[in-house]
C-alpha cells in the first residue's frame, strides 16, 4: 500500500499551520458550518493553483452551498477536464451533518493536499471533487441529543434540512434545492467514483467502519463484476491493512447479525442508488455510532483514502467499463426496475460479533436485547450479495411527455436526458399504461403519500401529439435515468412519488336522482358494461341497496361518461416509430 494517501506523520505538520476544529479540539469536536466554509476560503486563496473552491447553489432556508476542486496542475474548468477524459473522484459529505466524521476528514484531507506536493502529485490527473457539506440547513441546526445511539462528538447537526426533509431520500424527487441543485452539479461533472459518508444505527459488533455499495448485480454486466471481484476486495484488503478491518454494512435478515446479514438495496432515491443510474460506482461508508468519534473519523479517512488511490490506480478501466455500460444503456430493450435479494446463492463472511443477550425489560413485560462485548465471537455468517431482477420490462425506442409535465422534464433535463420538442401537432399510436391497483402508504414519506403497490395493463392509443410537447429517444447514454424515472413500476419512478397524481382523480360527478336513467341507458346500449355490472351485482350482493355504490360503479365502468385521462398515465411508450 503506498504511503502517499495514507495519512501519517505529515499530516500532523500539515494540521499545526492549518488545523481542523477536530485537530484543535479533543478528538470530539467536529467542524461548524461557520468554521468548515472559512477554512476552505483561505486555504483556496493560499493555494489558488490547487484547490478551486466556490458557491454552487442554495439550500432552502437561503444558505450558500459550496463545492471544491483539487487538480495536481492547476486546471479546474469542468469542460476542459472532461474534454481531457480525466478521472474525477467525488467525496460528498454533510448529507446527515449529525454523521459528520466526513465534514472533518475531508477538512484534513484537502488541506494535506494543499502543503504536501507529493501527495497531490500522486493524484496525477484524476481529480479530487468535493462538496464540504451538502445539507447546510441541519448542519446550522447544532444541537447533542437528536443522535439517540450515538457516541460523540460533543455537538452536531441535525438529520433533516429546512424543510424537514432527510436528503438521501431526495435525489430522485428534488423537493428540496439543495437535491436540485445536487442533481445538476452531479451530472455536469460525471464522477467515476462516488463516496457518500455516513453514521450508522443498527446491531454491535467490532468493526468501526462498514460499507455499503452500489448494488454488483444492479450495476450491470462490466461494472459490476468489477466492482464485486476486483473493486471490493482489494478495498477490504487495504482497510485491514491499514487497521480498520471493514465488513458489509450489517442489515441482519433477522434481529442480529448472527442469522446473516444482506446487501442494502440502494434504490435510486438514495445516493448510490442514483449514482448507479448514472453509471458511477458509488460508496456509502457507515461508521458504527457506539465506537469514540476519534476512532469513526480515522477510519472514515482511512477509507476515503483508499477507495481514492484504487481510482488513481485503476482509472483507466473504470472510465473503459463505463463507457462500455453507457453504450449498451442506449442500446438496451429490456430494463430490470425492481430487483430483490436472492437468497438461493449466499455467500459467506467472517464476522466478528458480540454475544446477543435477552433479559427481562425494566419498562415493560417484554424481552429486550443487549449485545456483551465481553463475550465477542467471531465466525462465518451468510452475506446475501447477489440481487436478482424482480420485475423486466420491455422499453420502448422512445417515450412522450406531454409539455404539461415541467417538473417531469426539467428533472430529466438536469440529470442530462437529451429531449426532442415536437414542432407540430400529430396523431400518434402509442403504447398507453393504465392503472388497475394503486396501493399507497396511509401515512406521508419524505412529504408524500408514496404508491407502494402497483397493477397496470398496457393497450394501444391513438393520442394527439401536440406541438411543444416532447420525445424521448432512448437511444442515448443516460437511457437508463430515463427508464428507472419514468417506468411507473420503478423502485423510485417519479409515479410512486407522486408527480402524476392528478390523473388518479376523476374530474366530473354526478347528481344520483338524474343520473338513474342514464345509468339504465348506458346498461341497454353498452352489453360490455352491462356484463360486468351482472357480474358485479353476483359478487356483491351487500352493495345492492346501497345507491352510491351502483351507480358509481356504472358511472366509472361505463364509456359514456369516460375521461381518457383518468387512471391513464401520461407519459406514453412508442415501439415502433
Amino acid at each position: 500500500m503506498s504511503a502517499i494517501f495514507n495519512h501519517s506523520a505529515k499530516s500532523a505538520n500539515s494540521a499545526s499551520v492549518y488545523p481542523t476544529p477536530y485537530e484543535l479540539g479533543n478528538q470530539n469536536q467536529t467542524s461548524s458550518w461557520e468554521q468548515c466554509i472559512p477554512f476552505y476560503q483561505q486555504l483556496a486563496a493560499a493555494f489558488p493553483q490547487i484547490l478551486q473552491f466556490g458557491q454552487i447553489g442554495v439550500s432552502d432556508n437561503g444558505i450558500p452551498m459550496h463545492a471544491g476542486v483539487i487538480s495536481s496542475d492547476g486546471v479546474f474548468a469542468r469542460e476542459q477536464i472532461k474534454a481531457a477524459a480525466r478521472p474525477v473522484f467525488f467525496n460528498n459529505n454533510g448529507i446527515h451533518p449529525g454523521e459528520p466524521e466526513g465534514i472533518d476528514a475531508c477538512m484534513a484531507l484537502v488541506r494535506d493536499f494543499c502543503t504536501q506536493p507529493e501527495r497531490l502529485a500522486a493524484l496525477g490527473s484524476t481529480v479530487f471533487l468535493f462538496i464540504p457539506i451538502y445539507n447546510v440547513d441541519g448542519c446550522l441546526n447544532r444541537q447533542n441529543t437528536s443522535r439517540v445511539n450515538q457516541d460523540g462528538p460533543e455537538l452536531f447537526g441535525f438529520r433533516a434540512n429546512g424543510r424537514n426533509l432527510d436528503l438521501n431520500r431526495d435525489f430522485i424527487k428534488c423537493d428540496s434545492l439543495a437535491a436540485q441543485v445536487f442533481n445538476q452539479f452531479f451530472t455536469s461533472w460525471d464522477p467515476d467514483v462516488m463516496v457518500d459518508t455516513h453514521t450508522s444505527n443498527g446491531a454491535d459488533y467490532s468493526y468501526t467502519m462498514t460499507l455499503i455499495q452500489t448494488q454488483a448485480d444492479k450495476l450491470g454486466d462490466g461494472l459490476g463484476p468489477f466492482l464485486r471481484s476486483t473493486m471490493l476486495p482489494k478495498i477490504y484488503q487495504d482497510m485491514q491493512a491499514r487497521g480498520w478491518p471493514t465488513c458489509p454494512y450489517v442489515n441482519p435478515v433477522k434481529v442480529t447479525p448472527d442469522d446473516g446479514i444482506e446487501d442494502f438495496l440502494e434504490v435510486p432515491r438514495f445516493s448510490t442508488g442514483y449514482a448507479a443510474l448514472h453509471h458511477t460506482i458509488g460508496f456509502m461508508p457507515e461508521t458504527h455510532m457506539l465506537k469514540p468519534y476519534a476512532d469513526r473519523y480515522a477510519s472514515m479517512r482511512t477509507l476515503v483514502e483508499v477507495v481514492l488511490e484504487f481510482t488513481v490506480t485503476n482509472a483507466a478501466q473504470i472510465q473503459t467499463l463505463r463507457a462500455a455500460a453507457k453504450l449498451a444503456a442506449s442500446q438496451r430493450r429490456q430494463w430490470p426496475v425492481q430487483w430483490k435479494a436472492d437468497h438461493s446463492q449466499p455467500s459467506s463472511f467472517r464476522f466478528k460479533g458480540y454475544q446477543a443477550v435477552y433479559s427481562p425489560s425494566k419498562l415493560g413485560n417484554y424481552t429486550r436485547l443487549s449485545y456483551d462485548r465481553s463475550q465477542p465471537w467471531e465466525k462465518d455468517i451468510a452475506y446475501y450479495d447477489h440481487f436478482v431482477a424482480a420485475t423486466v420490462v420491455a422499453t420502448p425506442k422512445a417515450y412522450l411527455i406531454p409539455q404539461a409535465w415541467r417538473e417531469v422534464l426539467e428533472r430529466l433535463r438536469w440529470n442530462g436526458v437529451q429531449l426532442q420538442t415536437l414542432t407540430a401537432d400529430q396523431s400518434m399510436q402509442v403504447q398507453g399504461t393504465h392503472f388497475k391497483h394503486i396501493g399507497s402508504r396511509s401515512t406521508p414519506y419524505e412529504g408524500h403519500m408514496f404508491h407502494d403497490e402497483l397493477e397496470i395493463t398496457n393497450q394501444t392509443d391513438t393520442i394527439l401529439a401536440r406541438a411543444g410537447d416532447v420525445m424521448l429517444y432512448l437511444d442515448q447514454p443516460n437511457a437508463r435515468y430515463a427508464v428507472e424515472t419514468l417506468e411507473p413500476q420503478a423502485h423510485d419512478s417519479f409515479f410512486r412519488w407522486g408527480f402524476f397524481n392528478s390523473v388518479l382523480e376523476k374530474k366530473e360527478a354526478y347528481s344520483d336522482y338524474v343520473f338513474e336513467d342514464s345509468a339504465l341507458e348506458m346498461l341497454a346500449q353498452e352489453p360490455a358494461l352491462k356484463a360486468k355490472f351482472e357480474l358485479w351485482k353476483i359478487q356483491n350482493p351487500e352493495l345492492l341497496s346501497d345507491q352510491d355504490a351502483v351507480l358509481g360503479f356504472i358511472f366509472a365502468n361505463g364509456q359514456r361518461h369516460h375521461e381518457p385521462e383518468w387512471l391513464r398515465y401520461p407519459v406514453y411508450a412508442l415501439f415502433d416509430i
